[in-house]
């Protein structure tokens, strides 16, 4: 019985995945709408403000409502723990979660 190499396998298949969603998500924005580009946290780690792709500072409020208001590319609303939350679409790529992006 041949021998497989489910690792190699499995590896090559989520490259080939990493690299066909980076290629998606830079063409995902054809309306040209702002894009988080960096974050600022609170002492305990939690996302409190949002920087744009345009330089504007929004607060957590204010890029929520934003977000719903389909204003903001590449990120979600949904509601846990009794709130709403932004979160950025999964799109496969760790570095453009909104926790990855750098902080202003």
């Amino acid at each position: 019985m041949e021998q497989k190499d489910f690792e190699r396998i499995y590896d090559e298949y989520k490259q080939a995945s990493q690299q066909q969603a980076q290629l998606e998500a830079g063409q995902s924005n054809p309306d040209g709408k702002e894009e988080f580009v960096s974050v600022r946290k609170n002492d305990d780690g939690d996302i409190i403000a949002f920087k744009t792709s345009t330089g504007r500072e929004l607060d957590y409020i204010t890029a929520l409502n934003e977000a719903k208001a389909g204003m903001i590319a590449h990120v979600d609303v949904f509601h846990k723990y009794g709130r709403d939350i932004i979160r950025s679409e999964p799109d496969g790529i760790k570095e453009n979660n909104l926790d990855q992006l750098p902080e202003f």
